[in-house]
């Protein structure tokens, strides 16, 4: 039996040894310590050849890891007219060097607000993804663009932020931070069964019952203040209840992946790896 979700960090794990080093020593000690899945943690720029792309992807294959990226941090749906052809090349070339990767998801922050109310915002934001779809399909790229629910309240980026992205564009889905979600209201809440079941919810009916066996979600500890997401924290040192949200996910009948971006990279995915197959009963 394999379990629903596969596992695996965002970026390479701290113990990846020097050799071969790189995204494909990731791939291979990802594998080795029991973890199936890899988040390439092109979050700078995307500085990559072909041929590095294509050893990747090899590695992804014999080790059966499945390969998602993380885009730029430096892209924004809401950037003005003369920032945009830049920023879009951002997310344009992750997709592009991603997909000869072999990564299926291509993950990335929506943006900023800049203080305007966030119907205005989508109404600038869904054409402008939609046109990045439309051109990697035209290059016959299949890959998902994930928009990331983010943990600034003044960040594009709620749930219903990337619902709405995602139920106009075909090829768009979430990227489910919880950490992010409960982070964003600043106050401490967004953690208990009842409000991560309406989150569920919402997904569902937006996207259909099926959309929750492709889940890809970003999990670790949370620091926050009033205007939300500090920085990310080892899961024992956050207050979050990942018991209470590995109840959902199991009782929504969830599966795909879970990135961990906790600070104790692999110590801490493998302990959520162990957590859920607690909850969920399910063995490797």
């Amino acid at each position: 039996m394999t379990l629903s979700f596969q596992f695996g960090t965002v970026g390479s794990p701290i113990g990846t040894p020097k050799k071969p080093g790189g995204s494909v020593g990731a791939i291979e000690f990802s594998k080795s310590i029991g973890l199936t899945a890899f988040e390439l943690g092109w979050v700078q720029s995307v500085r990559v050849s072909e041929e590095t792309c294509a050893l990747i992807k090899q590695a992804g294959i014999e080790q059966g890891v499945s390969l998602s990226v993380h885009a730029s941090y430096f892209f924004n749906l809401n950037a003005t007219d003369e920032e945009w052809p830049k920023s879009r090349k951002r997310l344009m070339d992750a997709a592009h060097y991603g997909n000869l990767a072999g990564a299926t998801d291509i993950i990335f922050h929506p943006g900023s607000y800049f203080g305007n109310p966030p119907a205005e915002v989508l109404k600038i934001a869904i054409p402008r993804l939609k046109g990045c779809v439309d051109e990697l399909r035209k290059a016959k790229n299949p890959v998902n663009l994930r928009p990331e629910t983010m943990g600034k309240s003044a960040m594009l980026g709620s749930t219903e932020d990337t619902l709405e992205m995602s139920k106009a564009i075909k090829g768009v889905l979430p990227c489910i931070d919880f950490a992010h979600l409960h982070a964003r209201p600043g106050d401490g809440t967004m953690n208990t069964v009842k409000e991560w079941t309406k989150i569920l919810e919402a997904y569902q009916a937006a996207l259909g019952k099926e959309a929750l066996k492709n889940l890809h979600i970003h999990l670790s500890g949370i620091e926050y203040g009033p205007k939300g997401e500090k920085k990310h924290l080892a899961l024992g040192e956050s207050d979050l209840k990942l018991n209470f949200l590995f109840e959902v996910l199991r009782d929504f009948g969830c599966a795909g992946r879970i990135l961990g971006e906790s600070p104790i990279m692999e110590e801490d995915t493998l302990n959520m790896k162990k957590a859920w197959m607690k909850t969920s009963g399910e063995k490797e």
